[in-house]
């Protein structure tokens, strides 16, 4: 059997917790607490100790409550109804129950029954208690804390943040299992989205019916006005799950003609036991050692070089080739000019103008082609103070080139642009 402290000694003991000169009831976190310290109390007896103690202790309290009928038990009424439990066992759990608040005992009729925390504490239970039976069901206990409070006109700021709270956790979640391209994760948040919808329509309702009440304070009707929008983004998911699961069928991998995918051996090899796949790679995988102190990069360095790098040098071929004379240019430049200087004669011959395929073919393909190029340099600063590409330049000449081609036949060449080189009108 545990008693309680007496409250100065409970409240000397909360007082170890803080700093010097701090005073526990200023604090509006703890405020709220202090104030239903007796329902409190009632949670701290039922849950204090091991878990099979909890067990036990709430087993028997939610019998003693369950009797609606004819609420009060007698000792031997209690021995007979618990005759499956050790009677010190039981008797030590109602000296708890009873020392602690949760049952009273009547002394002039000699009666247990339930105190009004205990009460509460048993309702408490009992709604999460149906609601942990249900996979994902704290989304519907929030609900249903909400909507409680909305239907008798006490809604709690607390039960708000929560289910807002638990909104954008889910959200997240999904949002994670889209971006992750995992069909596993999909599919299974997917389905979790499914088992929580019924809980986000009903949420829906209620807040809306919350949002309406002209009596709310503004920080309570914010926290209802961000739910709303968080629901508004969850039922909104459903579209983002169906694109997300047509982009899976897409990237689908059909077997042949067997009927199976991909997905299908991802969900064979997810479902069967590790002892079945370890027996089918028996015979077809084959164990190496690996040392725990070699790292395998570096290993795999090492052997590309030895293996590909080592082998390639030894056949590359290190030798310079032999040293040659550069080829002299003097002569060919001056041969050039020589040619320039003969042509240079023809063309102050030219009266008015001279076709191009009259003036510049000259023997062979290379003489054609130094003349064409040469006669660029007419009417251009004088690209030289002396020398025949001086004098070139100083002609009274210009170059006029016209569309297209004309037929030549002769001297290696066969066509050449169109043009003709025409005199100056005033001979300058």
């Amino acid at each position: 059997m545990i008693s309680p402290l007496p409250p100065q000694d409970a409240d000397k003991l909360l007082g170890e917790f803080f700093s010097p000169g701090v005073e526990a009831a200023d604090l509006p976190a703890l405020f709220p607490l202090l104030r239903a310290r007796d329902a409190l109390d009632a949670f701290t007896t039922l849950f204090r100790g091991g878990s099979d103690e909890t067990l036990v202790r709430i087993m028997v309290l939610r019998e003693i409550g369950a009797r609606s009928e004819s609420p009060r038990w007698s000792p031997q009424e209690l021995r007979a109804y618990f005759a499956y439990l050790d009677p010190v066992k039981l008797e030590t759990v109602l000296h708890r129950l009873r020392d602690n608040g949760l049952l009273v005992w009547n002394g002039e009729d000699g009666l247990y029954q339930v105190s009004g925390p205990g009460r509460t504490a048993l309702a408490a239970l009992a709604t999460l208690l149906q609601f942990a039976q249900e996979e994902d069901g704290e989304l519907g206990f929030i609900t249903s804390q909400v909507a409680a409070g909305q239907a008798v006109g006490k809604v709690s700021a607390e039960s708000l943040r929560h289910l807002l709270g638990r909104l954008n956790e889910l959200q997240e979640e999904f949002q994670q299992a889209i971006v992750s391209g995992s069909e596993f994760r999909i599919r299974q948040s997917q389905d979790k989205l499914n088992s929580v919808w019924q809980w986000v329509e009903k949420g829906t309702e209620i807040i809306r019916a919350i949002a309406a009440d002209p009596d709310l304070d503004p920080a309570t009707h914010r926290i209802a006005q961000a739910i709303g929008q968080a629901q508004s983004r969850m039922l909104r998911m459903t579209a983002s799950f169906q694109r997300a699961v047509n982009g899976l069928e897409r990237q689908r991998v059909h077997l042949g003609q067997s009927g199976l995918s991909s997905s299908d051996i991802n969900q064979w090899l997810r479902t069967t036991p590790p002892g079945e796949l370890a027996a089918l790679l028996r015979d077809v995988a084959t164990a190496h050692p690996e040392p725990l102190f070699l790292l395998n990069d570096i290993l795999l360095d090492i052997a590309e070089y030895e293996l590909l790098e080592r082998e390639r040098r030894l056949e590359r071929e290190a030798v310079l080739p032999p040293a040659l004379q550069a080829p002299q240019t003097d002569s060919a430049e001056t041969e050039r000019l020589v040619l320039l200087e003969r042509w240079l004669e023809q063309l102050a011959g030219v009266e008015t103008a001279a076709e191009l395929a009259d003036i510049v073919p000259g023997g062979d393909y290379a003489t054609a082609a130094y003349r064409l190029s040469m006669l660029a340099l007419l009417n251009e600063p004088e690209p030289a103070r002396t020398g025949p590409v001086a004098e070139l330049a100083r002609l009274p000449l210009r170059l006029e080139i016209d569309p297209g081609a004309a037929a030549v036949g002769r001297d290696e060449v066969a066509q050449i642009s169109g043009g003709r080189v025409v005199r100056n009108a005033d001979g300058a």
